[in-house]
């Protein structure tokens, strides 16, 4: 079969490229903005890139269109198509499908899927699920909306009956709005956390733990709800019906509790001690990341001790406080992380997570864009000072932003700097840096290749 993906280089959709090329079949695909990592894995894996959404695509004469929810039927303003290629193939009556709905029907079937959702700590926690399922012996599948250092691919198909992957919450495409993760129908579903996040297509935070109740409803009996016991959303998702094994982790009278510093701490299972992770991960969202992979993994038959001992040889994903160069100044050296922190939940933890790593007069320098399609509704910015409180210095790229940047971050006075471009908020950002600084890129984009053109002012500077 041929198909060709259209917005093929988000990170679920080029995952699912991969599976596809994997299985024999012919990928091609179009976008537009293409960056890294995903387009150096397409172009390995010999996947041809269209730039772009044009209607002359037709000419490739797939035998099925699969559409990723960047798509829509908007028009621009002089009245064109956005996606004139949508519009042909609808024109033309032409097979089309979603993403989820191709996953399901051609790789997950017949599988154990174990489903990781969550707001925050998806891609994360299938990383970390997928690897401990691989220590283990069990060649696991999977589907990662980033790419593990692990593995160095995004997907695989596997050779065991076990497939890991990150369930989003995001709609499926314009022509099916429910949640992606519905139409997995696993037998593992992790519920990480739940805030109000996506408010491009949800009304509030009740919106999104319907869909959730949702995933609960697709689990079988035989199945397993492994859930944060820390959330007060997550018990209501529950109250509203719950027909599997529920385990629990977080809190602590659940099944799973952590004892000890996020980077060095025993596991214990009803109240008994059952492993210890000592690995290179810091925070203690990633601590509660460690329990859910933990009580996943136990369900497919990896005791907590083998799953630990996995996670201490856990390389974390690109761009998760993915460390990309350390510069020497004159006054010490200056650090430069990548990570993919965009709700201001994340950011704070981001940065919380850091400083516990760093040794006193260190300080954090938190670079970030408010890219995400709830951050530029601004609906959340009154929590961005909250988020970076725990910073010594803020920059914030506004490109593009239909709300007052500068005013949102007013309450962190003279430590916040807003600018609308990149090439200026490296000159400032390079300006304020000095040895022993740690500089921490957060955005959910390319970020105009901030992080090798701070490098670059440093070195030269």
């Amino acid at each position: 079969m041929h198909i060709h993906i259209l917005g093929i280089c988000g990170t679920f959709m080029g995952g699912l490229a991969a599976l596809a090329r994997e299985s024999g079949h012919k990928v091609t695909g179009c976008d537009t903005g293409v960056y890294p990592p995903m387009s150096d894995q397409l172009r390995a894996l010999g996947i041809e890139l269209i730039e772009g959404f044009g209607a002359d695509q037709l000419t490739l004469k797939p035998d099925m269109f699969v559409v990723g929810n960047v798509v829509s039927r908007a028009h621009l303003a002089d009245g064109t198509p956005k996606f004139p290629l949508m519009e042909a193939i609808l024109d033309a009556g032409l097979p089309y499908i979603s993403g989820p709905q191709w996953l399901a029907e051609h790789v997950l079937q017949g599988r154990h899927v174990i489903a990781i959702a969550g707001t925050h700590g998806k891609t994360t926690t299938t990383a970390m699920t997928s690897w401990i399922l691989e220590a283990a012996g069990l060649q696991p599948g999977f589907l990662v909306g980033g790419v593990p250092l692990n593995f160095g691919v995004s997907a695989r198909l596997g050779q065991g009956k076990a497939f890991v992957i990150e369930a989003d919450e995001y709609d499926t495409a314009f022509f099916d709005k429910r949640s992606k993760f519905v139409h997995y129908r696993p037998r593992t579903a992790v519920l990480n956390n739940l805030e109000f996040d996506h408010a491009d297509i949800f009304d509030d935070l009740a919106a999104i733990e319907r869909q959730f109740h949702h995933l609960v409803r697709t689990v079988p009996g035989s199945g397993r709800v492994v859930v944060n016991g820390l959330e007060e959303s997550l018990a209501r998702v529950l109250h509203m019906g719950c027909w599997s094994e529920v385990c629990s982790f977080g809190a602590a009278v659940n099944d799973f509790t952590a004892l000890g510093e996020a980077s060095d701490f025993e596991v214990l299972q009803q109240g008994k001690t059952v492993s210890h992770v000592r690995w290179s991960l810091t925070g203690t969202h990633n601590q509660l990341n460690a329990l859910a992979a933990i009580a996943a993994a136990e369900h497919v038959g990896v005791p907590p001790a083998v799953a630990a001992q996995a996670l201490g040889s856990f390389g974390n994903v690109k761009r998760r406080m993915e460390l990309r160069g350390t510069v020497k100044t004159a006054t010490g050296n200056v650090t430069v992380y990548d990570d993919f922190a965009h709700h201001p939940t994340a950011i704070r933890t981001t940065v919380d997570g850091l400083r516990r790593t760093l040794n006193a007069g260190e300080r954090i320098l938190a670079v970030f864009e408010p890219r995400s399609n709830t951050m530029k509704l601004g609906t959340m910015k009154a929590q961005l000072p909250w988020s970076l409180e725990n910073a010594d210095l803020a920059f914030c790229h506004s490109g593009g932003l239909d709300w007052d940047a500068p005013k949102a971050l007013a309450p962190l006075g003279a430590r916040a700097l807003v600018l609308d471009n990149i090439d200026a908020l490296v000159a400032q950002v390079s300006q304020a840096a000095s040895g022993g600084d740690h500089i921490l890129c957060m955005s959910n984009g390319g970020f105009g290749g901030v992080h090798g053109k701070l490098l670059n002012a440093l070195q030269d500077k």
